[in-house]
């Protein structure tokens, strides 16, 4: 018989109840079940399933990035001043800024 180890892991008792009763229908325990899995990671070297968020955490994460990407530009619309500039000196530094690059590309200055 090979070395064996003893390994601890806490699951939901519910969890652990539904698993036990689904996989002894199956003819095998959840220690058995755990191993199985164990040997296809070696095997495969990978989940042998696809573990993937559903539509809703999808979803809820690219709101989450959102919100933290607009707090970065609020604050650094704030360190550069430019949360009090009006929309009319935002467009017109847009604009200066245009032309800038393209007298860069093109070689020539305007002024």
């Amino acid at each position: 018989m090979a070395d064996t180890t003893n390994l601890s892991i806490r699951l939901d008792k519910k969890l652990k109840d539904e698993a036990d009763q689904i996989l002894g229908a199956m003819g095998m325990s959840l220690t058995t079940a755990i191993s199985v899995f164990v040997r296809q990671v070696i095997r495969q070297k990978k989940i042998p399933f696809e573990i993937s968020l559903t539509e809703r955490e999808s979803s809820s994460i690219a709101m989450q990035d959102a919100i933290a990407a607009s707090r970065r530009i609020w604050k650094n619309s704030a360190q550069n001043g430019t949360d009090k500039m009006s929309p009319e000196e935002i467009d017109a530094e847009i604009a200066t800024a245009r032309a800038e690059r393209k007298a860069r590309k093109t070689g020539t200055r305007n002024r």
